[in-house]
C-alpha cells in the first residue's frame, strides 16, 4: 500500500497550482496575441493576405464574443485561407471549428451538410497532423453535433493530452460529460477552464453550462451562474432560455417569462420543448434529458412553454 505524506500532498497541490497559473498566463497571452495579430492583418495586409494571415484572422474572429456576424466573418476568413493554400491543416481545422459552432448556436441553415463537411475537413487535417490538439478539439465538436458523445469525450481527452492548457477543450469535455448525464463529473472540468481562461471572450458558455450542472444537482449557485451567462453575452438565446427554466422552477414566473420572451425574440423557432429537442438532438441523450425534465423543462412549462 502506498501512502502519501502531508508534505508530499502539499507539494503535489503546489505543483498543480503552479501549472494552472502558468496555463492561465499562457492562455491569456495567446488570446491577446491572436487578437493583436488579427487586428494587424486587417490594417496592414488587407489587400494581400497569405494563408497564415487569413488563418490568424479567422481565429481572432472566432475568439470574439459569439455572434452570427463574428462567426460568419471567421468562416469567410478560413474559407479564403483554404483557397490560398489547399493543403493548410490550420485552415481546415479552423473552418471545421466554426462550422460546428454555427450548428451549436443554431446559426447554420444546413446543419446536416455543415456537420458532414466539418467531419471531412477534420479527417483531412488529422491525416496531415495526428498530433494537432486543435484538430482533435474540432473533431470532439463534430462528434457532439452527431450525438456521438462517447467519441466526443475521447477526442476532447486527446486534445487535452496534447495541450493541457487548452481551456476550450477542457470546457468542452465538461460539457460533453453533462450531455452524457454526468453533471457531477463535469463540474471540475468547467471550473478548471474558468481558472485557465477567467477573461475568455466567450465565458458566457462556461457560466451557462456550469449553471446547468449545478441546477441539475439542486445547488444554490445555479441561478447566479445563469444570470452571469445571460449578462456576459445577451445575444445568445440559450442563455435566456436556460435562465427562464431555472427561474420558472424556483417559482419566479414573471422574470422567467421575461427571459423566455427574449429567448423567443432571438430564436423564434424554439417555441416548445419539442422544438428544443429537434434543434439540439445532442441534448436528448436519455441520461441527460432526465435531468432536463426535472429542472429546465419543468420550469419552462411553469413559465408557459408548451411541450409541442
Amino acid at each position: 500500500m502506498i501512502s502519501i505524506t502531508c508534505s508530499e500532498s502539499c507539494a503535489i497541490n503546489l505543483a498543480e497550482s503552479q501549472n494552472e497559473i502558468t496555463g492561465r498566463l499562457v492562455r491569456t497571452l495567446n488570446l491577446k496575441l491572436v487578437e493583436a495579430a488579427g487586428g494587424g492583418i486587417e490594417r496592414e495586409r488587407a489587400s494581400d493576405p497569405d494563408a497564415r494571415d487569413l488563418v490568424m484572422r479567422g481565429w481572432a474572429l472566432y475568439y470574439r464574443p459569439y455572434s452570427r456576424t463574428n462567426q460568419q466573418q471567421a468562416l469567410e476568413a478560413f474559407e479564403r485561407a483554404l483557397e490560398v493554400d489547399s493543403q493548410s491543416v490550420d485552415a481546415r481545422t479552423g473552418l471545421a471549428t466554426v462550422l460546428v459552432s454555427r450548428i451549436s448556436h443554431d446559426w447554420s441553415s444546413s446543419p446536416a451538410q455543415d456537420s458532414a463537411r466539418a467531419e471531412a475537413l477534420v479527417l483531412e487535417a488529422l491525416e496531415r497532423d495526428t498530433n494537432s490538439s486543435a484538430a482533435h478539439y474540432a473533431m470532439a465538436g463534430v462528434r457532439r453535433m452527431q450525438s456521438r458523445l462517447a467519441e466526443s469525450r475521447i477526442e476532447n481527452e486527446t486534445a487535452i493530452a496534447l495541450d493541457p492548457n487548452h481551456a476550450r477543450a477542457i470546457f468542452q469535455l465538461g460539457q460533453t460529460l453533462m450531455y452524457l448525464g454526468q453533471p457531477q463529473a463535469a463540474i471540475p472540468y468547467i471550473e478548471k477552464a474558468l481558472r485557465l481562461s477567467p477573461h475568455d471572450p466567450n465565458i458566457a458558455a462556461f457560466y451557462r453550462v456550469l449553471g446547468r450542472c449545478r441546477l441539475y444537482l439542486g445547488q444554490d449557485e445555479a441561478i447566479d451562474l445563469l444570470r452571469k451567462a445571460q449578462a456576459a453575452n445577451p445575444r445568445l438565446y440559450l442563455s435566456h432560455l436556460t435562465l427562464a427554466g431555472a427561474l420558472g422552477l424556483q417559482g419566479e414566473l414573471d422574470e422567467a417569462r421575461t427571459a423566455m420572451a427574449e429567448a423567443l425574440r432571438l430564436k423564434p423557432e424554439i417555441n416548445s420543448l419539442a422544438a428544443w429537442r429537434h434543434h439540439r438532438p445532442w441534448e436528448t441523450n436519455p441520461q441527460h434529458w432526465a435531468f432536463v425534465e426535472k429542472t429546465l423543462a419543468a420550469g419552462l412549462r411553469r413559465a408557459g412553454m408548451p411541450d409541442e
